[in-house]
């Protein structure tokens, strides 16, 4: 029985979520890569652990597509942010995970809503890790705040 392959708005829903996706690796990996360049070995560890998390939720999302018999298009890239400084490029991921979340539990509606309950679960654990990304997120720009910016950038070089 097939009665959930090919729901047209839930694919397109699905593809969206995978540009956010696509999206956020390329920003991450260009925050990763400045970190290292600046010689802050822990913030690209952290950005880099970030993208490779886009890339699994990525890989989840183009399996799913796959499976209701739709096509991932993956040539369609939002907007990427790249913060200047350590600061705006955690406003501008916090952002970005901001918008991951939300669109993520308005897919999670969807997806009940035309009772697809295996594709809910998917994007429910996807969401879960959303979830992790802002809280360490926030934690990063917590420690920013009470130690100010210098003290934090020499706890982020590897001795």
């Amino acid at each position: 029985m097939c009665f959930m392959k090919g729901n047209p708005e839930l694919l397109a829903v699905l593809n969206s979520l995978l540009s956010d996706e696509l999206s956020a690796i390329n920003q991450y990996i260009v925050h990763s890569e400045m970190s290292a360049n600046w010689g802050y070995e822990k913030l690209h560890d952290h950005f880099e652990k970030r993208a490779i998390d886009e890339m699994k939720h990525a890989e989840k999302l183009v399996a799913r597509i796959l499976f209701l018999e739709g096509i991932p298009i993956v040539s369609s890239l939002h907007d990427i942010k790249i913060g200047s400084e350590i600061p705006k490029q955690f406003e501008n991921d916090h952002y970005a995970e901001e918008g991951a979340i939300k669109a993520y539990n308005d897919a999670i509606l969807l997806a009940g809503q035309v009772k697809d309950f295996a594709t809910r679960e998917v994007l429910e654990s996807i969401l879960s890790d959303e979830d992790r990304h802002i809280d360490e997120i926030e934690e990063i720009q917590d420690q920013i705040q009470h130690m100010g910016l210098p003290i934090f950038l020499t706890t982020q070089v590897r001795g």
